[in-house]
């Protein structure tokens, strides 16, 4: 049996245009982990660090932002395994783990894609990510970031980090690319088979 059409639905996210106006250009979007895609908790057993939670909705918005040419990067001063696990499931082809000088990794990078600081959107939480929020042509920041970070950022997300934060980050930039809405049609006839 052949399942009916799906009835039309329209896009009801909304932002501010001027907002949308200054993220139209971003072809590259950097997310820090801990406290962006992650709540910032970090879990230490008798073996050392082993366990982060991550948002499924989250993890969607990363591989939307590659479906729609905008390439995700993580760029973490930690490192673990389960990080590396999350990037390698979602698809992430440039992450930068135990990175101390975010800023030269990141212009090592921009340099690497042939792309312009212009092109640069960021989501970051704390003091290490804001010489590339102060730099980057959209600067977000999750609802619990510190206070630093909030006053430095374009646009504070109304979620907290590894609590959607990071979706809204991406859902910005898909509706400012022009995308969002092709690609939530999309989703009403079939999957991408991923997982989130």
């Amino acid at each position: 049996m052949t399942p009916p059409l799906p009835r039309p639905i329209r896009p009801v996210l909304q932002f501010d245009p001027a907002l949308l106006l200054q993220a139209q250009g971003v072809r590259v979007a950097i997310f820090d982990v801990d406290g962006c895609l992650t709540d910032g908790r970090i879990y230490i057993g008798e073996q050392g660090e082993g366990v982060k939670a991550f948002n499924t909705l989250d993890g969607q918005g990363l591989k939307l932002l590659a479906q729609a040419g905008i390439e995700p990067v993580v760029i973490t001063g930690r490192d673990s395994p389960a990080v590396r696990r999350r990037c390698t499931d979602l698809g992430v082809r440039h992450a930068l783990f135990g990175v101390h000088d975010k800023l030269a990794a990141a212009d090592g990078l921009l340099d690497r894609l042939q792309q312009p600081w212009e092109a640069l959107a960021v989501i970051g939480d704390d003091w290490p990510d804001l010489p590339l929020l102060t730099r980057a042509a959209l600067a977000c920041a999750p609802a619990n970031a510190h206070e630093e970070v909030l006053a430095a950022a374009h646009h504070v997300t109304r979620r907290s980090g590894g609590h959607g934060a990071a979706r809204e980050f991406c859902d910005l930039l898909l509706v400012a690319s022009g995308r969002y809405a092709e690609l939530l049609r999309g989703h009403l006839l079939t999957l991408d088979g991923g997982t989130a």
